[in-house]
């Protein structure tokens, strides 16, 4: 997943950056508005996170103009100004989302966790990685055009991570994100699941695991 971090606080947008890429994220800075509209107009970005209070042009006026350049990108607002009012202008102006600084790492994750999940409900019905194909509606599994069966949970778990290839998705998140539960991680369910996924699929390092990190799965993704 692409971020575009538009951020003109060099400690904050240090800190979210390393965060972000900590977590597998591809992350693309900004220092202000001006800056970001260039990027957003010659690149393609899964999503924005953007402040208001930016050189330039305000995070207000960053929105307006991308609609004006059709840049349907989904736009999370970081924003010290926390206000009803800010809120209520962000969202009007076009921001999906919208977080108060100072805000919790982990909210972050979660509300860019929301969004994506959001995105690809609406816009895709299938992802397919080298051989294996995945149908969001069929609700079917092929590995090289010979369909596979997978039970609900094993074809959940393998949906989250295709969805977020090459990024590293934590033992913690998939029990969020599949179960959605918290599982004690002293837990091995994660791991009888992911096998039994992996003898089903039969491609050698489809699935890898990092070692005290989680699990993903690096290619190529196409959507449709």
């Amino acid at each position: 997943m692409n971020i575009l971090l538009v951020e003109d606080e060099p400690k904050l947008h240090d800190f979210v950056r390393k965060g972000l890429q900590q977590q597998g994220y591809q992350v693309q800075g900004a220092a202000s508005g001006s800056e970001a509209l260039e990027l957003a107009a010659v690149h393609t970005f899964d999503l924005i996170l953007l402040d208001i209070m930016l050189p330039g042009q305000t995070g207000l006026e960053v929105l307006e103009n991308l609609k004006k350049f059709n840049v349907k990108t989904p736009v999370i607002i970081l924003s010290a100004l926390s206000t009803t009012e800010n809120v209520i202008a962000g969202l009007d102006k076009g921001a999906v989302d919208y977080i108060k600084k100072p805000f919790d790492f982990g909210e972050l994750l979660a509300r860019i966790r929301a969004v994506t999940r959001k995105g690809a409900t609406k816009t895709y019905t299938q992802y397919k990685i080298d051989h294996v194909r995945l149908d969001l509606i069929a609700h079917k599994v092929w590995v090289a055009e010979q369909e596979v069966s997978l039970t609900k949970r094993e074809f959940h778990l393998l949906e989250t991570l295709m969805s977020d290839a090459n990024r590293v998705i934590s033992k913690t998140e998939l029990a969020e994100r599949v179960w959605e539960v918290h599982f004690d991680m002293g837990s091995n369910v994660i791991e009888v699941h992911m096998s039994q996924l992996r003898r089903k699929l039969g491609i050698e390092d489809f699935i890898q695991t990092r070692v005290g990190i989680g699990y993903v799965i690096e290619g190529h993704l196409v959507c449709s």
